[in-house]
């Protein structure tokens, strides 16, 4: 990895945490789905999707996959999330959610790289 890879790499993450924590603080609730998660897990997976449709530059690439996507997406706080669901014994509230989280970010990823492979 070069300096400008990591540098790019550094920007498009500090964007996507931001955005996370926006929307998390705004859309997450103590005891109800965490749509907030929801929403950056699919809208990530829609953004990773278009720009391997594309097959940007490698630094675009890393900017927006590996920083923003990549920071954007949070694995490790879903899988919290799931065990909170569980643990609390909402089962129907979790198995929704996690049929959406992966249903949703398959689908969009699929969408997202046929949007970019035809522009």
């Amino acid at each position: 990895m070069t300096i400008m890879e990591g540098v790019v790499v550094a920007m498009g993450g500090g964007i996507g945490a931001i955005v996370r924590y926006f929307f998390s603080a705004k859309l997450n609730k103590e005891d109800g789905l965490p749509i907030g998660t929801l929403v950056v897990n699919v809208t990530g997976s829609l953004l990773i999707g278009v720009v391997f449709g594309l097959q940007l530059s490698l630094l675009w690439t890393l900017f927006l996959v590996s920083g923003l996507a990549g920071s954007l997406t949070t694995f490790s706080t879903l899988n919290k999330e799931f065990v909170l669901l569980w643990e609390s014994g909402n089962r129907k509230a979790f198995v929704g959610y996690l049929l959406s989280t992966y249903g949703l970010g398959l689908f969009s990823a699929l969408i997202g790289y046929s949007v970019g492979v035809n522009v």
